[in-house]
């Protein structure tokens, strides 16, 4: 495979073929990286899409996936919370706004919320549109269209709901919801009039081609906004002994996916403060956006620290691809 040759052929506005996106897992590390930083710069230029996330219910999830601290089939020790009210949502996102965030994530433990639980998440969502700082992203469960169309016109934008991983491994992590629920509440959403945010995570003992899978489906669903997540191993988790992924890893995964989808915006999320460098080296190969602050159950990098990075990197902080269909969680 010549490198020049399939990187030319993406800025051209072409797809890479399956065959093309697994030959580049073993092409030379450096070289792929630059490959794909052109790529970026062609599609995305220097802007960064920075985003924050508020735990707004934790803990007690029925869902058995095994990479989560908040299922309750397992022993963890995380944090256990119902739902917090409207006000106090708002404000940390209001916290978040001050920071310099200009993306925020309400997320919620559970398969999905109850009607006094989707009331009140709209009750916040309305209340952070109107303070004007923050676009309004959640990650609330597995809805159907008429609760995602009322998400929309409490002020949300964009809906967050992960993959995980591809069709062909997701039984290996999760058997009380499928694949194909997954994707159905995507759809659901997008046909409400959403932009949706779905990527997976990396580590969970998946191959390099799973991985490939995964970001197809997600090249046929259209997505613009893609979190991968370096698994961070939790204790009392079936996943718990894992060994995690490095810098090397995550940055041919970035590299990877900037091929496959060349105009996204390639987010690292969860277990980016595992890395060495913070994922300084993945934003100069294919990345483009993060989550800064704290995780759900695990602790992240402060925004001041991530906004002096992408100043070092010549990167600028905007609202990213997907918002209402353009460019500006």
């Amino acid at each position: 495979m010549n490198l020049n040759t399939l990187c030319g052929k993406v800025m051209d506005g072409k797809e890479v073929s399956r065959q093309e996106a697994e030959a580049l897992v073993h092409q030379p590390l450096e070289a792929l990286c630059e490959a794909a930083d052109r790529i970026r710069k062609h599609f995305c230029g220097n802007r960064f899409d920075l985003c924050a996330i508020i735990n707004a219910k934790s803990g007690k999830c029925p869902e058995n996936c095994k990479f989560c601290a908040q299922s309750s089939h397992y022993q963890t020790g995380a944090e256990e919370y119902p739902l917090l009210p409207a006000p106090a949502i708002a404000a940390q996102a209001e916290r978040y706004g001050e920071q310099g965030v200009l993306r925020c994530s309400m997320v919620t433990s559970g398969r999905r919320l109850t009607d006094r639980e989707l009331d009140e998440v709209c009750r916040a969502a309305d209340k952070i549109r109107k303070a004007g700082q923050l676009s309004v992203c959640v990650s609330v469960g597995l809805l159907d269209r008429e609760q995602y169309r009322r998400l929309k016109d409490a002020g949300v934008t964009r809906i967050h709901n992960n993959l995980e991983t591809s069709r062909r491994f997701f039984p290996h992590i999760c058997t009380t919801h499928t694949f194909d629920d997954k994707i159905g509440a995507i759809r659901a959403a997008q046909e409400a009039g959403l932009t949706v945010c779905s990527g997976g995570i990396m580590g969970l003992g998946e191959t390099p081609e799973d991985r490939i899978d995964m970001a197809l489906t997600l090249r046929g669903l259209g997505i613009k906004s893609v979190p991968l997540n370096m698994l961070n191993p939790i204790p009392g988790t079936p996943l718990g002994q894992n060994k995690r992924l490095g810098a090397a890893d995550m940055r041919r995964i970035a590299a990877v996916y900037r091929f496959i989808l060349p105009d996204a915006d390639i987010r690292l999320a969860g277990g980016r403060g595992l890395l060495p460098d913070k994922g300084k080296s993945c934003f100069i190969s294919g990345a483009n956006a993060a989550i800064s602050g704290d995780m759900l159950t695990t602790a992240g990098i402060t925004v001041e620290a991530d906004r002096q990075m992408l100043a070092e990197l010549g990167y600028q902080a905007v609202r990213g691809n997907g918002q209402n269909g353009s460019t500006g969680m």
